[in-house]
């Protein structure tokens, strides 16, 4: 777990060392250069991989994103395979969202301590809401057809995009 969540952290830091004066283009380009494609390309890989159609949240939590990608991982083995989103700003990078999804028997387990919350979904289903998990990140995790989402949105924006945006974004999930 530690290890899959060091992966998340390194994810989320990459959209931090941006420089100020980037271009579009160029901020795109650094992503394009660590995997990152288009979030709809990423996401027929991923489908194709699991055999399996990957369902994305309609909603997204309300604050300006100026970039998407996608990122299907499909590292040696099955244990780390993973579909990752990132929403981010590249002129506010307190803008940023993240969505990971991964087969739930590969998925993360939290300890107690790391729980803030326990929510039910619109589906029946139950989420835990974290603050602790992930340093400067607020998690939302949930299972839904037969995989694991974390739902993760960066704290210095958690006023706007608070527990209850990620359930609905959660719910969003059809």
């Amino acid at each position: 777990m530690k290890i899959f969540l060091l992966c998340i952290v390194f994810t989320f830091s990459f959209s931090f060392v941006a420089k100020a004066n980037y271009t579009s283009e160029e901020f795109q380009e650094s992503l394009f250069e660590i995997g990152y494609k288009s979030i709809y390309d990423a996401l027929n890989e991923g489908n194709e991989y699991f055999n399996q159609e990957i369902v994305l949240p309609v909603q997204l939590p309300p604050v300006a994103f100026t970039h998407s990608f996608g990122r299907f991982e499909n590292p040696d083995g099955e244990v780390n395979d993973r579909y990752d989103i990132e929403y981010v700003n590249k002129d506010k990078p307190q803008n940023h969202f993240n969505i990971t999804i991964q087969p739930v028997k590969y998925g993360v387990d939290f300890r107690d301590n790391q729980i803030d919350q326990r929510i039910k979904l619109g589906d029946g289903n139950e989420a835990i809401y974290s603050t602790k998990a992930v340093n400067g990140f607020n998690l939302l995790v949930f299972e839904k057809d037969k995989f694991q989402y974390i739902l993760s949105v960066d704290k210095r924006i958690s006023d706007i995009a608070t527990s209850d945006i990620l359930v609905e974004i959660a719910n969003s999930i059809k």
